[in-house]
Formats: structure tokens, sequence, C-alpha cells
């Protein structure tokens, strides 16, 4: 959770429920961590928290979340969102050797104005929701780079690592439209990945979603495995990412 950020938390009878102005699902959702409360109490709470900043309810649902709470909320009329993956790899694995630096890759610190547009771009994130994204890639806590890759002088590709707990984690790999199969979203990958083991990490992890064939097909190729699934459950459809 500290790798992505909400701007508010609570915890609601052992879930964690998250908002961030209604940015990302990841940091707008309900969160089982040890569900102890009885559900409907839990839901009846968790709508609460949401209505009164005018977004729609969220449950983030996992193997930790009892399957009859999936139940619950269908009958309730929540949608099934984005059935996604959680993949993970060790950096020992072969397909990860460290690469040789590339002039055309940037990392930072900090997100730089060239990052925040192009990764709202590449991502389709609504006007209304950029300050939102800003604030939550400001406040991650651990240690981040940002990396930027420039095909001549612009700036098409961009993605996000974040090391916490010996592990770096990738966020916001994306590619503009019109520059997409040409590698440079395994370039990134590849650059980030070297980063996080230069910063003590031994293992990586991402979230893809299901229907995202050519994401899952790269990260394949750099030797990332399922650790599991999980997907959303959503009261009304949001305009969120």
């Amino acid at each position: 959770m500290a790798a992505w950020p909400a701007l508010e938390t609570r915890d609601v009878g052992g879930w964690l429920v998250r908002r961030a102005g209604g940015c990302t699902k990841r940091a707008n959702s309900a969160n089982a961590l040890q569900p102890e409360a009885p559900f409907e109490d839990v839901r009846a709470a968790v709508e609460a928290f949401y209505a009164c900043a005018d977004l729609p309810a969220i449950f983030r649902l996992s193997p930790l979340v009892p399957s009859d709470v999936d139940r619950a909320l269908a009958n309730a009329g929540y949608s099934l969102v984005d059935p996604s993956l959680v993949l993970t790899a060790p950096l020992t694995v072969p397909l990860l050797a460290p690469s040789a630096p590339r002039s055309d890759i940037l990392l930072t610190e900090r997100p730089d104005p060239d990052w925040l547009d192009g990764v709202a771009q590449a991502n389709g994130v609504a006007p209304r929701l950029r300050e939102a994204h800003t604030a939550i890639v400001s406040a991650i806590q651990p240690p981040t780079a940002f990396a930027t890759l420039r095909d001549g002088d612009t700036p098409v590709a961009f993605g996000l690592a974040v090391v916490d707990s010996a592990m770096v984690g990738l966020f916001d790999v994306v590619v503009l439209p019109g520059f997409r199969k040409r590698g440079h979203g395994e370039a990134l990958c590849r650059a980030l990945l070297d980063w996080g083991r230069s910063r003590g990490a031994g293992a990586a992890y991402l979230q893809v979603t299901k229907t995202n064939l050519a994401a899952r097909q790269l990260y394949a190729r750099l030797g990332f495995e399922t650790a599991y699934c999980y997907h959303y459950r959503v009261r009304s459809a949001p305009e969120i990412a």
C-alpha cells in the first residue's frame, strides 16, 4: 500500500478503506486485511465513506476475501470490473540480468512535468483527476524512480518504480499510442528493474489487467509469473482508471 498511497484511509472491521479523490481504483477502494466484522455492516460503512466524497463504493477482492463477500456484492448490484493479475519475478533470473544504461531514458527521484503530462496522456487521465494523480505519486514515501524515455526530443514512454521491503514495484508503465511496438516498454522496465536492484531489491512485482495481452506478453518475456488474481466490485460505473 505504501507504494501507491491513498490520501485518506480508514479501518472498517478489518478492511482498509482508501480514498484519493477518485484517481485510480487502487487508491480508492476497500481492501481486506483481516476481515472480522459482519460484511453487511462493513459494506454500509464503506458506502457512506465514499458517498460523502461523491465517489462510488469500490471493493478490491483478493484471495483474502471469502467467496460469500463477492456473492453478496453481486447480489447488491455491484459490477465486476477489471479482473487483474499480480505478477512477481526474482531479479536473479537470467532474463533480468542487468542491462547497459541507455542515454534515452532519464530516471528522476520525483515526477517532472514531462512525466506527469505523458502518463496522463497515455493513460487517458481525465483533467479533473490530474491533481489527484500528482498528489498520489508525490506522496510516495519509499525510494522512487520516475522514468521517461525519449524518441529524439519527444517524451514517449513512462514508468515508475518503488522499492519497499526488498521488492521493487512497477507502476504506470505506459507508451504513447504512436510509439508502441518499438521495444520502449521493455527498455523502460529493464531500466527500472536495474534501478530497483541497485537499491537492494531482490524481487519485483506489478499489476496488470487480464485483458491487457500485450503487456502480459512483455512481462512473461521478462520472467514474471502470476502470484494471485484479484478483481473489483463497483457500485456504479465510475470515471476511475
